[in-house]
Order: structure tokens, then sequence, then C-alpha cells
């Protein structure tokens, strides 16, 4: 991977666009125009308002300008097209979308600037709602003069949709702020004695999160002594069913809502947990091997390159399975810590946001190569 940022930098202006988001994407938009602000890009971030307030796109030397694209298609649409449009008249050297959502508005908007447009999901949905979401892959991918995904299967994706050039670009979870509290501190907010394990999930309260994998396999857990206490950490659309569902299952679930501590919680945690029915390279399970926390995860997308074996792999939409592999891991405490050596050496090789950025940058250059002194390097292959 080339360093463009050093060698040769890329001087121009570029427009990053992205959906309603409150986990992945947004952290890593902000980490990405953090980056580019600080490499001399002029950097217009474009979405919806509350994204905005969430992740402070201008704290980090970004302009921003609300448009308003929600999670799902609407009507709207047509709004949020004509509103990039008019951020497009003004110089801008690349436009680059996050996600589907982004990146069907910005090929609706038909830019002149070269569209670069990151891929961080796939397509879950049946019915007409994924007949939709297929067709905006296939426009996407053809619109777009570089698709990035976030993992191998949607390289393929796009590929196989007629993208001219897809590529894979590992989006690198941004590092935690230093944990604040001790382990004994944060298992105290949760009544957790000190032989009680605490078990720990980070993520956007999504039905593709599956939730309810996780308190249907927690609800069997109450036979256990101690029972273990389970903590998911994240805000979303499926708060009230999970609720319902842990009250009815008597499972030792609390949802958290939206934290700002997780470097915390990951320090007074004894395991994490990932019940996904498809993820890329999510941050949670990122930041859980770099903390030295032992994971069980679906093996589902981009999750089984991610961890390789440092953690343990478990088929998605199984709650015996969960079970299963919990309730191992919790019996073995050896294990436990060999998973959580593994877990930190396999995260010291993967790439770093400057990594991340760097691969970004080449890619602009590559398109744009009068805004780069001295030439271009290629991006990601």
């Amino acid at each position: 991977m080339s360093s463009p940022a050093s060698a040769r930098p890329w001087t121009g202006a570029v427009a990053l666009v992205l959906a309603s988001s409150t986990g992945g994407v947004g952290q890593h938009v902000r980490a990405l125009a953090r980056g580019l602000v600080a490499a001399g890009v002029t950097v217009t971030v474009c979405g919806p308002a509350a994204t905005a307030a969430q992740f402070d796109f201008t704290a980090v030397g970004a302009a921003f300008v609300p448009i308003e694209i929600p999670a799902s298609p609407t009507p709207a649409d047509a709004r949020a097209v004509a509103a990039l449009r008019r951020v497009l008249a003004d110089p801008v050297d690349v436009v680059h979308a996050h996600g589907l959502r982004a990146g069907l508005v910005a090929a609706l908007a038909r830019p002149a600037q070269p569209l670069v447009v990151t891929w961080h999901n796939a397509v879950l949905a049946g019915g007409v709602r994924g007949r939709l979401g297929r067709l905006a892959e296939q426009l996407v991918a053809r619109r777009a003069r570089v698709v990035l995904g976030a993992s191998a299967d949607l390289v393929d994706r796009a590929a196989a949709l007629g993208a001219a050039d897809a590529r894979l670009a590992p989006v690198a979870a941004p590092d935690l702020p230093p944990a604040g509290r001790s382990r004994a501190a944060v298992r105290a907010e949760f009544g957790v004695g000190p032989d009680q394990p605490l078990v720990l999930s980070v993520g956007r309260l999504h039905p593709q999160k599956r939730y309810d994998v996780l308190v249907d396999a927690a609800a069997g857990w109450r036979d256990r002594r101690p029972p273990p206490v389970v903590v998911i950490a994240g805000s979303g659309p499926s708060y009230l069913p999970l609720a319902a569902r842990i009250s009815a299952a008597r499972a030792p679930v609390t949802l958290l809502g939206h934290r700002t501590d997780v470097a915390d919680l990951l320090r007074g945690a004894d395991l994490a947990v990932v019940t996904s029915d498809w993820e890329a390279r999510q941050l949670f399970a990122q930041e859980a091997l770099r903390a030295g926390l032992p994971l069980v995860a679906t093996a589902v997308g981009g999750l089984p390159d991610l961890v390789g074996d440092a953690a343990v792999l478990v088929p998605p939409g199984d709650p015996a399975a969960v079970d299963r592999a919990v309730r191992e891991l919790l019996d073995d405490e050896d294990r436990r810590s060999e998973l959580g050596r593994r877990g930190a050496a396999r995260a010291a090789g993967w790439p770093a946001e400057q990594d991340t950025l760097d691969g970004v940058l080449a890619v602009y250059a590559e398109l744009t190569p009068h805004r780069c002194a001295g030439g271009a390097d290629a991006g990601w292959g």
C-alpha cells in the first residue's frame, strides 16, 4: 500500500457523503475526515443533521452541509439529490460516498467529479425491499469510478454487478480513548460480583445484529452459578422489540443505550459476543481483539478473515451454538486467556487508521493526478 500523504501529497477537495448513521459508518467518516484535514485536504461532509450532531464532523476541521439521507429510500431522496448537486457546484475534486444509501444519492446526482463509493454493508432484506436494494447496488456499482469494499465478499459482489474497478479497502477501527475507570468500577456499575462473568456486545440495535439470538441464548444462562450478566451497548430501531423479548424470556440482559465509554466496558468484561447475520470488519470485533477480550462471533461476511483463529466462530441465527460456545469459554479460563493473547496478536497485524487514510488518498490521487504533487501512486489493488 502506498503512502501519498507523505510522498506525493494530494491537495484537492473532497465531498464525503453518508446517510443516517449511529455506528461504524459515522465513526469511519469522522476518522477519515480528521485524517484528510490533517493531510491538507479540503473536506466537506454531507449527511443528516442528526448524524452530524452525534459525530461532530466540524470538530475535526471539516465543513458540514446537512443533506437528509434516511436509512431507507423515500421520495425525499429527490431533494437529497438536488441538495448534493448544489454542493458539487462548488470546487470539489472527488465525491466519496459511504454506504449504499449515500452511494445511490451520489450516483443519481451524476457528479462531473469522479465518484468513489465505499460499500460497508450487504443487502440482506428480502421481498420488495430486497429487490430495490439489489437494483440500487447495481446502479451504484456501475456509476462509481471505484468501489471500495470493506470485505472481500463486498468486492466480489460489486464486481459481479458490473463495477469497473472494485478493490478491497479494509476499514480500521478508530483507536479508542484510554479507559477512564478500573475494572472493578465498571463491574460495580452493573452489580457484577468478583466471580460473576460479564458478557458484552456493542453495536447498533438493528435486525442485522440479531441481538434476539443473544437474548435467547442468555435466557438459558440463568441456571449457571453465578449467572452471567449480559450488557448490550448501542441504540437503534430494535430497542423496543428487544426489551420486550428480554422481559418475556427473563434473560439476564441489560440494554445500555448509546455509550461513549466502550474502552471501560471492554476493561470490565470477561467475554465479547457478536451475533450478526452479516458484518464486514465490525468495529466492536476489532475493539474486542485489540483489548485482548475473548470473542464469540458469527462466521459471516468478513469476520472469519478478520479474526482468523483468534475467536470462536459459530453459525448465524443459532442460539444453541452461541449458548454452547459461551458456556465452554466461561468454563475454561485457560482457553479465554489463550484467545485473548491470540486476539491481541492478530490485531497487531491489522491496518491502522493511517493505512486506511493513505489508501484513500492514493485512490483520490489516481483519479485526479493533476491535484497530486509530483504524480500519483496506485491505490488499493
